[in-house]
């Protein structure tokens, strides 16, 4: 099969996840990168993060037209975020390759089971919001894009609900503001491994996910979201798997 339509199909499941679920679909994109289209762990990650950004931008216009980013707060949160992301993008470059695919593949497992757990009620915190546990959350989402070239939507989503309080709607658009900050740091300190990228497989990829991510929006519109989402989990965790015992054996 050739590299033009592995990437398209690549590109439209994880565009087709992340419409279904708001988050997580960009975890499928590393592995897809290495494992189908022959990136090395460090490329797969850069690559990820052109991807990521251009789907969450995209994503984010439409979700501010409708009034779901609560721009001040999601700014606050962003910002803590920014410096460890760019400081762990400039340090992955220089990890060893397995170390990169060990990582990914216990976060992709982390992943998966907190899409496995129930989803938080909206408004779970008391309505305070803690300064000092926004920042250190925002500080370690900023950290895992960077290093790892996800979005880190299924972690967004959930500490947004649960450390500030808000509603679901609010916190998928608001998550796609702090996910693009992130990867975009991320990417500023990547301008050389960037340069050297395969465009022919990531244009094609990045195209792919955007209309995967309409597909996908219908998609949860007519089957159960909880169905989608543990679907969506046991698949990561597989992939998990795989890669892990990739990286041992």
């Amino acid at each position: 099969m050739s590299t033009l339509v592995l990437a398209l199909v690549a590109g439209a499941v994880v565009g087709l996840a992340l419409g279904a679920l708001g988050g997580g679909g960009s975890v499928l994109a590393v592995p897809a990168l290495i494992y189908l289209l022959g990136f090395t762990p460090a490329a797969a990650t850069t690559a990820s993060l052109v991807i990521v950004t251009a789907t969450s931008l995209t994503a984010l216009y439409g979700h501010a037209r409708s009034g779901h980013v609560r721009w001040k707060a999601g700014a606050l949160f962003a910002a803590a975020g920014l410096l460890p992301a760019a400081l762990a993008g400039a340090a992955a470059s220089r990890l060893p390759q397995a170390a990169l695919t060990i990582a990914f593949g216990v976060i992709a497992g982390l992943a998966a089971l907190m899409m496995l757990r129930p989803a938080p009620a909206a408004g779970a915190g008391d309505g305070t919001v803690r300064p000092a546990k926004a920042a250190g959350t925002g500080a370690g989402l900023g950290a895992l894009t960077g290093l790892l070239g996800v979005g880190g939507g299924f972690l967004a989503v959930p500490a947004l609900v649960t450390v500030l309080a808000f509603e679901m709607q609010a916190a998928i658009g608001t998550s796609l503001l702090v996910i693009s900050a992130n990867s975009l740091a991320s990417l500023a300190t990547r301008g050389a491994t960037v340069a050297g990228l395969d465009w022919s497989a990531i244009g094609p990829f990045a195209a792919a996910a955007l209309l995967g991510a309409w597909d996908g929006k219908r998609l949860a519109l007519k089957a159960s979201g909880p169905l989608l989402q543990r679907s969506f989990a046991f698949v990561l965790l597989a992939v998990a798997a795989f890669m892990l015992l990739d990286a041992v054996v």
